[in-house]
């Protein structure tokens, strides 16, 4: 049943809906599940990835659908409502179907832009759980972190008051010699909390730490967050976090978690992070929600852990990627399906009218103020312009060798001849296009649109990443600009230019 999305808030739709929602119990048995292999936590549960993925490990995968987006407008074009109205309207068609989404922030969810979980009938529920912490992910992955800088502060407070000998007396650990004009860590918290990103901390005395400037970032750009999202197992999350460069000595050589013996005590604490969390749409299609690391400063994607459990449980796994299609399906593209060595068949472009009318002229659209009145207004050559930047993404995504499909986010003050500019421009640019009223009309208004993405995903494609692993890394950035952003090519700082070549020739 589709709820009023008009009159309707999310959260109202939310707490209808919930009131039928599966419980831990129920989707073990609709999922086909062990009971050992859902672990419920209230009335949600994390599913014990590893036993599934060992007992399913002959199954074949199923479809593998990326979603993506035009360049957004600052209010978000709608990917993970898209994600969700994509999920619900394969359900309409009776397809066994799942998804994976990031889990949001506490930073945006308290800011202006709000939470993640999708919008009008295509959202995710519980709603206000995985708005406000979920299961603990976000919470151990800042233990796990902040660990880690309180080790490296009171190693630098020790190396400081003494000697080597003392050192070894009392502490029975080895001089790292840390430069405390190359410590590259901060501390994390997930708030957007400017007053802290720029401190100094140890003003206490010589027993109360080091005196040093330091920063705090946010939860989910932590390299924490970063590796949860591209790790297969425990054992490699353990690897990774004791391999965390947080500083560099003296001699120029990198301080590691792993040099500061605490990686392990970090994997510990995230020990239950590596289990995706289980949600469902507002219409109780699956939705594993796991990681959420941003896209500007990080891969930007749901797990790849959560993607194999997915594409082992469903005939069709949606998987959204942050940000725009120039930066977040760049990164699907060739970093998170070079780590997985899963191939996608189909990605999703998620277009909407009122970003091609940005795009194509029309005025600015700011966050937390009134939308201007022209984009409730057809205009024809506005949406023509804007098209533009769709086209561009399309030939990006087919660059990698996927299939396109062009979902019309479609709102209520859209009109078809709007539509008919999209469609007919999509078309030529060799892309499918489908109309979808997910949010208005949840499932049933997506049924064009999954019937577009069921055949994208019978034709072949050729898979391929845009650059080797041996190019340089100025080289795969000169790439990256000219063959997805448009650039004619890359002007370098000399301080970005020297860190760089830095990356390059460290052998660590």
């Amino acid at each position: 049943m589709a709820y009023n999305a008009v009159e309707m808030a999310d959260w109202q739709i939310s707490e209808a809906a919930e009131k039928n929602m599966p419980l831990p119990d129920e989707w073990r048995d609709k999922l086909g599940l062990e009971k050992d292999e859902m672990l419920p936590m209230g009335r949600l549960g994390k599913l014990d990835f590893l036993k599934i993925i060992n007992r399913l490990k002959d199954k074949p995968d199923g479809k593998y659908i990326e979603v993506t987006a035009i360049t957004p407008t600052p209010l978000g074009e709608g990917k993970s409502t898209t994600s969700c109205g994509l999920m619900e309207g394969l359900g309409k068609r009776g397809l066994n179907v799942g998804g994976a989404l990031r889990q949001p922030s506490g930073g945006p969810t308290m800011n202006v832009k709000g939470t993640a979980a999708g919008g009008g009938n295509s959202l995710l529920i519980p709603m206000t759980e995985f708005s406000l912490g979920l299961t603990g992910d976000i919470n151990d992955i800042m233990n796990a972190h902040n660990l880690a800088m309180v080790a490296l502060t009171a190693r630098m407070q020790h190396e400081r008051n003494y000697n080597d000998e003392q050192l070894d007396r009392l502490t029975g650990m080895p001089r790292l010699n840390i430069d405390p004009t190359r410590v590259e860590m901060g501390w994390i918290i997930d708030f957007c909390a400017q007053a802290l990103r720029n401190i100094v901390i140890g003003l206490g005395g010589r027993m109360d730490g080091f005196t040093m400037q330091s920063k705090f970032g946010i939860a989910v750009g932590s390299e924490c967050m970063a590796i949860l999202s591209v790790i297969r197992d425990l054992a490699d999350l353990k690897e990774r976090l004791n391999n965390i460069t947080v500083a560099f000595d003296k001699s120029g050589k990198p301080v590691t978690t792993g040099d500061l013996e605490v990686g392990n005590a970090m994997t510990a604490f995230m020990r239950q992070t590596i289990n995706p969390t289980m949600m469902c749409t507002a219409e109780y299609n699956p939705c594993l929600v796991h990681a959420g690391p941003f896209a500007n400063i990080a891969v930007g994607q749901s797990s790849i852990i959560a993607d194999r459990v997915g594409l082992k449980l469903f005939d069709y796994h949606v998987t959204e990627s942050g940000f725009g299609a120039d930066i977040g399906f760049e990164k699907f593209w060739n970093v998170k399906s070079r780590f997985s060595g899963l191939k996608p068949h189909v990605s999703v472009l998620t277009t909407t009218i009122r970003a091609l009318k940005m795009h194509g002229g029309g005025p600015t659209v700011v966050t937390g103020k009134a939308l201007p009145d022209e984009y409730t207004k057809e205009n024809l050559e506005w949406v023509e312009k804007g098209c533009a930047n769709m086209v561009h993404h399309i030939n990006t995504i087919r660059k990698a060798g996927i299939n396109p499909v062009v979902c019309i986010n479609r709102f209520y003050t859209d009109t078809d001849a709007e539509c008919a500019v999209i469609r007919k421009a999509a078309e030529a640019a060799g892309a499918r296009c489908a109309e979808s009223k997910h949010w208005e009309l949840g499932g049933d208004g997506a049924l064009e649109f999954a019937d577009a993405v069921v055949e994208a995903c019978e034709e072949e494609n050729d898979f391929k990443f845009l650059y080797p692993l041996e190019m340089k890394l100025r080289d795969r950035v000169d790439s990256i600009a000219k063959e997805v952003y448009g650039a004619d090519g890359v002007d370098w700082t000399p301080e970005a230019e020297a860190k760089a070549k830095m990356l390059e020739d460290d052998p660590y």
